[in-house]
């Protein structure tokens, strides 16, 4: 990379990074997104708070205000009466002590399964001070005083009707499950499943914890540990941008790791320095559709070698690639593999490459096709006959099909014998192309007169013989 790419970029500042590790296993990020900026919890007390530290949950009950003229006693008396009931059963806590739904309880869903790659950062004195999340959690409001009442209507109708039917005594059978590889499956899907864990979550009990204000004493203690105590072993990021760039960027070659991150058909910088001069031009034609050969020379130079002449590419080029009024495309054999199907109606790639050629070839002599042109002589179905006019060309204003690149004369008038060499291959298989749309094309036939059939044979006229 040539010192020009940086001359336009002024380093402002340079900040230091740190990374501190005091609270990477217990530091939770809370999020509410039932709440506002306006409508959020900043002065609100809270009057109990728990956890479960198994399953990572959180409860917490926020205080209402009562006396306030937006709030309505009777609805928050009447739901503490469908929640707790008249009477309390011995030994069961009241969801509301004063009578009165005085409080408003969240509780907390998982928001992201992996979190690794995320942190909390706080910057002080011009230095940035990162820490790992444990975990992400959102709080929702909780409506468990309506699961209360229900839970307890449907026990008062049991007792009611135990005290009307006798128990029947039914059969029960009993089944052992069986030891062995299937069942170690199962046992590992049913632990993935919402229902494990709902179990799981039902089985721990509720942690009664402490809630200190963001103002008090040990609030601030705890967000002092957000900084690195240590800064002779978290040292901050020191390079200068000459050898950062080589970090990122290696120039041996070797992969990185980054082909397992992305997608299938995505190849990297480094796994394409790997390959072949030929290799490397069907990578590039493959993504790119179209391209000029000043811009392909210029990639190579940048990925394979600063070095490389020019008349290499060229003498690789028509390998891989079909000249189109000075612009180079893939051969159909490289966009359609042998022994593929399309995706929408499943046509073989033969048919995919002969009907592909076909649209180059009458490039090649016009300047805009149709789509109905290529599916009457093609016979290919719509969205596949679409498909291969998307790969060289696009769709202009006027619905017509134009080629994706405006045709290069310069190249054409710098490397005539390439110009002459392509011609000759369009000329060998004009008449096959040219029989495509004779053979395809919808014939005319001459309509029989109405007056013609209404003739009765005897109004036929007569003939004199000879």
């Amino acid at each position: 990379m040539s010192n020009k790419c940086f001359g336009d970029d002024v380093i402002i500042e340079e900040i230091p990074i740190f990374l501190s590790k005091n609270l990477q296993e217990n530091l939770y990020l809370f999020q509410y997104p039932t709440k506002t900026q306006i409508s959020n919890f900043d002065n609100s007390a809270v009057v109990n708070c728990c956890v479960k530290p198994l399953n990572q949950e959180v409860k917490v009950d926020f205080a209402l205000n009562t006396e306030s003229n937006f709030y309505d006693r009777f609805k928050g008396e009447k739901f503490a009466l469908a929640s707790d009931g008249k009477s309390q059963t011995k030994g069961e806590r009241p969801t509301y002590k004063r009578g009165v739904m005085d409080k408003q309880a969240f509780t907390s869903t998982r928001s992201l399964d992996d979190v690794d790659k995320y942190v909390v950062g706080i910057l002080s004195d011009k230095e940035l001070h990162l820490t790992p999340l444990a975990n992400i959690l959102q709080l929702r409001p909780s409506l468990s005083h309506f699961d209360k009442e229900d839970k307890r209507l449907k026990a008062e109708q049991k007792a009611l009707n135990d005290e009307d039917d006798e128990e029947e005594l039914q059969q029960v059978t009993v089944k052992f499950a069986k030891s062995g590889v299937g069942n170690k499956k199962s046992k590992a899907k049913e632990r993935q499943g919402y229902a494990s864990f709902i179990k799981r979550s039902n089985e721990e009990s509720w942690c009664e914890t402490y809630w200190h204000p963001r103002k008090s004493p040990t609030a601030e203690l705890e967000r002092q540990k957000l900084f690195a105590t240590n800064q002779q072993i978290n040292l901050a990021l020191e390079l200068d941008f000459h050898k950062y760039v080589k970090k990122l960027l290696p120039e041996d070659g070797k992969d990185q790791g980054i082909d397992a991150v992305l997608p299938p058909k995505v190849i990297s910088k480094s796994r394409l320095k790997s390959m072949t001069l030929v290799d490397q031009l069907k990578v590039i034609l493959r993504d790119v559709r179209m391209m000029s050969f000043e811009d392909i020379y210029s990639i190579l130079q940048d990925c394979n070698d600063c070095n490389i002449s020019s008349e290499k590419v060229l003498r690789a080029l028509p390998q891989v690639g079909v000249l189109i009024h000075g612009n180079w495309v893939p051969q159909s054999d490289i966009i359609y593999p042998t022994d593929t199907l399309s995706n929408s109606n499943g046509v073989s790639s033969e048919l995919m490459i002969r009907a592909r050629d076909y649209v180059l070839f009458r490039f090649s002599r016009v300047k805009y096709l149709y789509r109905r042109q290529v599916i009457t002589a093609t016979q290919l179905p719509p969205d596949e006959a679409a498909e291969v006019l998307q790969s060289v060309a696009r769709l202009n204003s006027e619905k017509k099909w134009e080629l994706l690149l405006s045709p290069n004369k310069e190249f054409e008038q710098r490397y005539p014998e390439l110009i002459q060499r392509q011609e000759m291959v369009w000329r060998a298989t004009e008449q096959t192309y040219n029989e495509m749309d004779f053979e395809k094309s919808p014939k005319r036939s001459r309509k029989r007169s109405i007056r013609e059939n209404k003739l009765q044979p005897s109004q036929m006229p007569q003939t004199e013989a000879s």
